[in-house]
C-alpha cells in the first residue's frame, strides 16, 4: 500500500509544470513547424500532363468523330487534334490515315523509259507538301459531299399527286437530320431540348418535344427551332448527340406574351394549346403557367434546304415563285392548278384528297394575292368525307390525351407545271358556324376553319 502511494506521488510530479512552462513549450513546437521545409505534394498523373508525343499516340487510335470531340476538351487538345502543333507533325499523319482509309486516293505516275504506268498510293506522298490541316479539311468536305450526293439522289423521285419528293423519309435518315428547340430566358441562358418523337405523313413531318424538366414560362423570352445534322455521319451507327453537329435556324418565336398575343386553339381537362406561326404549337398545363409539350409541323417542300442550308443565326431564304399569267387570253388569269389537302393529328388521318384543274380570273388576283375556289358548295360530287372524330392527339412522359376539333392542316398548291407554288403545314381548329347550310339535302351543323399568316391572307374551309 505504501509503495502504491509513493508511485502515485511520483507520477503526479512528472506531469506537473510551472506556470507558463506549458505555453512556452507549445510555442516552441509551433515555431519549429514553420522552420521545416514544406512537404511537396505527389504529382497527379493526368492525361493533360502527358507529353505531346504520348498524347498523339493515344489520338491515333481514335476515329474522326472522336478526334473532333477531343478537340473540344481544352486548348491544348484542340491544337493537337487539329494539326496546329508545332512540336510534332503527327496529327497530319493521323488525318492522312483516316482520309486514306475512307477515300483511298490513287495517283498515276508516267515513266519516261516505259509506256506502262504505275499507280502509287497518295499516302506515300510527302506530308510536308501539304499545309497544316489539309487532310482534315479534305476528309470533312468529302464526307459532306458524299452524304449530299446520296440525299440528292433520294429526293429526285417526285410523287405525281403531291409534286413533292416521294422518298423524303429515307433522305432524312440518310442525312442524319433531326430537330431541336432552344429556349432562351431573359438572362440569356439557353435550354436545349432534343426531339422526342416524329410522325411522317404524305406532305409533312410532325415533331414532338415533351419533358419533365421544362424551364418556367415566366422567365422565357424566345424559342428557336433548328434543324441539326452531324458533321460526320456514320451510316452504321445512330447519330450521336455529343458529336460535332451543325445547326440551321428554321424559325424563331416570341414567348414573352404567349397567352396574350397568340391564338388558343383548344383545350381539354389537362392542357391548353396555343398556335404560333409558322407551324408551332405550345401546350400549357391547364391552370398553370408551365409548358407541357411543344409540337412543330414542317411541310416537305424544301424541308431539307431549310433544315440544313441555314446557319445558327440566319434562316435559309426560300427563292420566290412568281405565277405566269396566260398569254393567250389575258382575262383568263391562272389555270390548271392542283391542290393537295391533308387533315391529320400526327397519328390519325381525317382527310386526304387532291383537287385538280383549279383556276382564277384575272380579277381574282389583287395586291399579290389570288383567290381559288377549290370545291363549290353546290357541287356534291367533289365533296370529300371526313374519317373519324377530329381531334389533336398529344402526349408527355406521364400523360396523353386528345383536344377535340383541333388538327394539323397540310396544303400543297401546284402550278400548271406541277411544281409546288405555295405550301404550308400548321395546327388549326374548326369552329361551329352560325350560318345554316345552303344545301337542301343536308340538315346538320356547319364548321369552318380559318388560317392566315404572313404569306396568305386567309384560307377558309367549310365542313358539313
Amino acid at each position: 500500500m505504501a509503495a502504491f502511494e509513493r508511485l502515485s506521488r511520483n507520477t503526479s510530479r512528472s506531469f506537473a509544470a510551472r506556470p507558463g512552462e506549458c505555453s512556452e513549450t507549445v510555442n516552441a513546437e509551433i515555431k519549429s513547424l514553420y522552420r521545416r521545409p514544406p512537404i511537396k505534394p505527389k504529382p497527379n498523373m493526368c492525361i493533360e500532363g502527358m507529353p505531346s508525343e504520348m498524347l498523339m499516340k493515344i489520338f491515333s487510335y481514335l476515329d474522326a468523330v472522336s478526334l473532333l470531340c477531343v478537340a473540344c476538351v481544352n486548348k491544348r487538345f484542340y491544337h493537337l487534334a487539329n494539326d496546329k502543333n508545332s512540336q510534332v507533325d503527327l496529327t497530319c499523319v493521323i488525318w492522312l490515315k483516316i482520309y486514306s482509309g475512307c477515300f483511298p486516293p490513287k495517283r498515276t505516275i508516267w515513266k519516261t523509259k516505259s509506256v506502262q504506268t504505275e499507280t502509287v498510293s497518295l499516302s506515300c506522298a510527302p506530308i510536308q507538301d501539304r499545309k497544316p490541316g489539309y487532310w482534315k479539311k479534305e476528309y470533312v468536305l468529302k464526307q459532306i459531299a458524299a452524304i449530299t450526293t446520296r440525299v440528292m439522289q433520294l429526293v429526285k423521285p417526285v410523287d405525281p399527286y403531291t409534286g413533292l419528293p416521294s422518298r423524303i423519309k429515307k433522305a432524312i435518315k440518310a442525312s442524319g437530320l433531326s430537330w431541336m428547340i432552344v429556349l432562351k430566358d431573359r438572362n440569356g441562358k439557353e435550354h436545349v431540348m432534343e426531339q422526342a418523337d416524329l410522325s411522317f405523313k404524305d406532305t409533312s413531318v410532325t415533331i414532338f418535344w415533351y419533358s419533365a424538366s421544362w424551364p418556367c414560362l415566366d422567365i422565357l423570352s424566345t424559342l428557336k427551332l433548328f434543324g441539326v445534322t452531324p458533321l460526320l455521319l456514320d451510316q452504321s451507327k445512330a447519330p450521336s448527340k455529343n458529336g460535332p453537329r451543325r445547326r440551321s435556324l428554321i424559325a424563331e418565336y416570341d414567348l414573352s406574351n404567349l397567352t396574350e398575343s397568340n391564338v388558343a386553339l383548344g383545350a381539354n381537362k389537362l392542357v391548353q394549346l396555343f398556335s404560333l406561326n409558322p407551324g408551332l404549337l405550345v401546350g400549357l398545363w391547364k391552370g398553370k403557367n408551365e409548358i407541357a409539350l411543344v409540337m412543330a409541323s414542317l411541310h416537305y417542300h424544301q424541308l431539307l434546304e431549310r433544315s440544313t442550308l441555314g446557319s445558327a443565326t440566319v434562316q435559309y431564304v426560300l427563292p420566290p415563285n412568281k405565277p405566269i399569267l396566260d398569254d393567250v387570253d389575258p382575262e383568263y388569269g391562272l389555270h390548271d392548278y392542283d391542290l393537295h389537302l391533308d387533315m391529320h393529328s400526327g397519328s390519325c388521318t381525317y382527310l386526304c384528297g387532291t383537287f385538280k384543274s383549279l383556276f382564277c380570273r384575272k380579277g381574282d388576283i389583287e395586291n399579290g394575292y389570288l383567290r381559288l375556289t377549290v370545291v363549290s358548295l353546290k357541287d356534291n360530287a367533289k365533296h370529300v368525307p371526313l374519317i373519324g372524330t377530329v381531334g389533336l392527339s398529344w402526349e408527355t412522359d406521364a400523360f396523353k390525351g386528345n383536344v377535340k376539333d383541333c388538327y394539323v392542316m397540310d396544303v400543297t398548291l401546284l402550278d400548271e407545271t406541277r411544281k409546288p407554288f405555295w405550301c404550308f403545314s400548321a395546327p388549326v381548329c374548326m369552329e361551329l358556324s352560325s350560318k345554316a347550310s345552303s344545301l337542301y339535302d343536308y340538315m346538320g351543323c356547319v364548321y369552318t376553319t380559318d388560317y392566315a399568316d404572313s404569306e396568305v391572307a386567309c384560307v377558309p374551309y367549310k365542313f358539313f
